[in-house]
């Protein structure tokens, strides 16, 4: 048995029926070469293959739960209590796949079994006229399970780099034909007393590290946990959910990065910071003051694919601002004070500097004590991706697109990841607090547009003063 951390315990207290805490991959793929030509059907031998297989699942595939304070390794997996195939009603576009992804987003996952549920969605045209036609798998796993680093790593490894790779196991069980990487991705065993230890040697550096928070915490780029300012996007949530997905050109955001001397995830926040700004002016509930971000930051130093090892910053989002280059300047600014306080760190010493800087909204958002303040006014994750093609059993992924949680307080959260050449964004909200959350995409865009055009002017500038 393998005791929970801390963290893990966490996203399992915080869990209700309105507040389902697990994360989520939508991946989409096109049908192969042979199987366009041959009559037969693709997606039907796939579901035969992962229904009828007998390999059982590998880890953390295999985890259950035992008294909420240990995982073990299940003995009774029952494959129809975890997959599910389904043909949305034709003709589906990719409008009516999230439609069925924000419903199933939504549902608990039962306790008494391992964390996990696949779904292979077929029935969505073609993203093009003449295109191939497209299919989709779903898979959703408990956060407790996996962070976002460690649910990438599962991907690149349970689908393959060649096209002509025949893959007969589900792919909850492919991680079987990764014998000699197996070792890397499991947990490292650490016995109790030496985590205890651990902790212990943590007190000093993380006390300075308060100290010297308190002595400059009126510097103009240091973010207190309370200064988040009340929003629409800080009430209770309902249980129903918005899934908004789309893909972007990672170059337009590195072009940006260089032009403006920043770094590309400061563009990231810059874009998502100025569409926020856009949609709650749409709806009458831009705060006077600026929006705080939480950005999760991976603390994973090694090739393991399990539980959760990340901390969070939080950024300015200068939502307040007008000025796209002065909000640009200010998430950057409060971003590299954050990274700053890091580096001074080990990866023990900034967990418990983030339990006991947060431990006050942690304690929030399980009891509600106090719903007009909160730390962060919403989640923007960036998750490093996969550079390389993927395929499965041939069939190319086009596209994947991380769903995320929101919990009571936060009623939005912007996960991306990179696949190849693009950044894919997917927003995940409550859909009875932020109505048409889909226009973000668009709104986003135009953000995108407008530093696009702004960067281009400052190159200009450049070269005419030189």
């Amino acid at each position: 048995m393998r005791l929970l951390t801390a963290v893990d315990q966490l996203f399992l207290l915080l869990e209700s029926r309105k507040q389902p805490m697990h994360v989520g991959g939508l991946f989409l793929f096109e049908l192969p070469e042979l199987a366009q030509t041959a009559d037969c059907n693709f997606v039907y031998q796939l579901v035969q293959q992962m229904q009828t297989a007998t390999v059982p699942p590998s880890f953390p595939f295999n985890q259950v739960l035992e008294h909420l304070l240990f995982w073990k390794q299940d003995e009774n997996f029952h494959v129809e209590h975890h997959f599910r195939h389904v043909a949305l009603p034709q003709p589906a576009r990719v409008r009516e796949l999230l439609m069925y992804i924000s419903k199933e987003h939504s549902k608990l996952l039962d306790r008494a079994m391992p964390l996990w549920e696949c779904h292979v969605i077929e029935g969505i045209c073609p993203e093009f006229e003449g295109s191939p036609e497209r299919f989709a798998l779903y898979f959703k796993i408990h956060h407790s399970l996996v962070d976002g680093i460690a649910a990438m790593r599962l991907i690149q490894r349970s689908l393959s780099q060649s096209p002509t790779e025949p893959m007969t196991l589900p792919v909850w069980s492919l991680m079987a034909r990764h014998r000699n990487q197996v070792d890397a991705i499991l947990p490292d065993g650490r016995s109790l007393v030496s985590i205890i230890k651990e902790q212990l040697l943590t007190i000093k550096p993380v006390c300075s590290e308060l100290i010297d928070n308190f002595k400059n915490r009126h510097d103009e780029d240091y973010v207190s946990p309370f200064d988040a300012p009340m929003s629409v996007l800080n009430q209770r949530i309902s249980a129903s959910r918005r899934i908004a997905a789309q893909s972007y050109e990672m170059q337009r955001f590195r072009d940006i990065a260089d032009k403006l001397h920043v770094t590309m995830n400061d563009v990231i926040l810059a874009v998502c910071a100025g569409a926020i700004r856009r949609y709650l002016q749409s709806i009458n509930a831009l705060p006077k003051k600026p929006l705080i971000a939480f950005v999760p930051m991976s603390l994973r130093n090694d090739e393991s694919a399990s539980g959760n090892q990340l901390s969070f910053l939080l950024a300015n989002l200068g939502t307040h601002l007008d000025d796209p280059i002065r909000r640009l300047q200010l998430i950057h600014d409060s971003m590299n004070k954050g990274k700053r306080r890091f580096r001074r760190m080990n990866q023990a010493q900034v967990l418990n500097y983030s339990a006991i800087t947060y431990a006050w909204e942690g304690i929030n958002i399980l009891t509600g004590l106090f719903p007009k303040k909160q730390a962060f006014n919403l989640i923007i994750s960036n998750v490093p991706g996969v550079d390389k093609p993927l395929y499965w059993n041939g069939a190319p992924l086009k596209a994947l697109y991380p769903a995320s949680i929101v919990v009571d307080g936060q009623a939005m959260n912007i996960t991306l990841t990179t696949y190849l050449d693009k950044l894919e964004f997917c927003i995940t909200a409550c859909s009875k607090l932020l109505p048409h959350v889909q226009d973000m995409l668009a709104l986003i865009e135009e953000e995108l547009c407008a530093l696009e055009t702004i960067s281009l002017e400052a190159i200009s500038n450049e070269k005419q003063a030189g």
